[in-house]
């Protein structure tokens, strides 16, 4: 079983900072929280489905593969914190080129 290490989150340009769509405390929703979290109130919401997890190994969480080589994100928390809105952001160009490059090689039928 691979363990990956937490990457920190970006210093970049927080023009997001104090913005109300960076960030979603859903304490209503029936899966609230879907990690563990010693502070259920700055727990974001925003990225419920982390978009860097079709990244695979290169998303920068904290994850492990199971023995059926499931990526298991359970002990991630990226997508869940409050400061991590402009590393997640920062990162779709490279889910586009992903999809760009599984669109060339996808095999004709």
């Amino acid at each position: 079983m691979m363990i990956k290490k937490k990457q920190q989150a970006s210093q970049g340009n927080e023009y997001w900072r104090g913005t109300e769509y960076a960030f979603i405390n859903h304490k209503k929703c029936e899966s609230f929280p879907c990690h563990a979290t010693d502070d259920p109130d700055n727990f974001n919401c925003l990225f419920c489905y982390c978009p860097l997890y079709a990244l695979g190994d290169a998303c920068g969480g904290c994850f492990q593969y199971t023995e059926g080589g499931i990526k298991d994100c359970s002990g991630c928390t990226i997508p869940h914190d409050k400061d991590n809105y402009g590393y997640i952001t920062e990162r779709f160009n490279e889910i586009v080129e992903l999809t760009k490059w599984v669109k060339a090689n996808k095999p004709s039928k």
